[in-house]
């Protein structure tokens, strides 16, 4: 059994996507279509640069969401796998949302529109500088959380992404990140502050979320035709208004993807197809279990070693 998986903020660059652009009518379509929703050109500035501007939050969402839905389509329409017969589709953070397309949940204008608004808001919430984020590598999440828990009045940091067997991620203002790295440290356990604009998935992110909450309310939902992985709950969800309310929650919830990947392992997949840019969800499922395959989509030569029936 396989199961899709579709990758978050952090896996763009400059250049993704761009052999099956070259090679493919049915990309540069998709791409051209892109460009007239949002009314600029984001297939060039994913072709071409600046790496400045592809990495500002409200472009970085919609261009990782067109890079991994046109290579959905493509090994659909093209190379003609039936990927419906996947166990469970299932995306970290924006990811989510290219799952959500893919599986017919929101229209392909809708996702991108929504994700422009999404990351515009995510940016904006809090003022440039003022918060910051943390990659926590070898460590326990329960040791985290007790670090946490133990300091809160010394500062206030949060679990914005539980990532795998050894990588966490939290999120804060600068001034307490700051402080809980220092902590982190004295305790040998390692930290890197990442680098992006602003602390996603807490509750420093309350602005987003009203925002998101009202453009939510207005899209069209359907039903799954697939079963689909909740960031927010690490659990199977089937129901379209539950989705709706799911994705606002997720805005400052914690990214339960370990949860997810352990989920879908014990749910029979023994075999994950990352499909976008990059191949930073197939090094974490191979921490997670190493003995699960998985498949990262990126180029002609990846889709010709792709085998959904083995």
């Amino acid at each position: 059994m396989f199961s899709l998986i579709f990758p978050g903020q952090g896996s763009q660059t400059v250049g993704m996507g761009k052999e099956l652009h070259v090679k493919f009518d049915m990309v540069k379509k998709i791409f051209n279509e892109a460009d007239n929703i949002l009314n600029f050109s984001i297939s060039s500035l994913i072709l071409e640069g600046p790496k400045e501007k592809l990495n500002l939050t409200e472009n970085t969402q919609p261009a990782i969401f067109l890079v991994g839905y046109s290579i959905f389509q493509l090994l659909k329409k093209e190379f003609n796998l039936d990927l419906n017969k996947a166990s469970f589709f299932a995306g970290h953070s924006l990811g989510e949302y290219t799952a959500l397309a893919t599986a017919d949940v929101l229209s392909f204008s809708d996702t991108l529109k929504i994700l422009k608004i999404r990351g515009n808001a995510m940016q904006s919430a809090v003022p440039k500088g003022e918060g910051g984020m943390l990659a926590i590598l070898g460590s326990d999440l329960t040791i985290i959380e007790k670090i946490i828990q133990e300091n809160k009045n010394r500062y206030e940091c949060f679990i914005a992404n539980d990532n795998s067997e050894g990588q966490v991620v939290v999120s804060g203002k600068i001034n307490d990140i700051d402080k809980f790295s220092l902590d982190l440290k004295s305790n040998n356990i390692k930290n890197i502050k990442l680098p992006v604009s602003a602390p996603f998935h807490c509750n420093l992110m309350k602005k987003a979320t009203e925002i998101m909450s009202k453009e939510i309310e207005n899209l069209e939902f359907k039903n799954p035709k697939n079963v689909l992985i909740s960031n927010v709950t690490g659990k199977e969800i089937t129901d379209a208004e539950l989705i709706k309310q799911l994705l606002v929650k997720q805005i400052e919830s914690t990214v339960r993807w370990r949860e997810s990947v352990l989920l879908m392992i014990a749910k029979g997949t023994d075999k994950f197809i990352e499909i976008g840019p990059g191949k930073v969800l197939s090094g974490l499922i191979k921490r997670i279990d190493k003995n699960v395959k998985v498949s990262a989509i990126n180029t002609e030569e990846d889709i010709k070693l792709i085998n959904i029936n083995d």
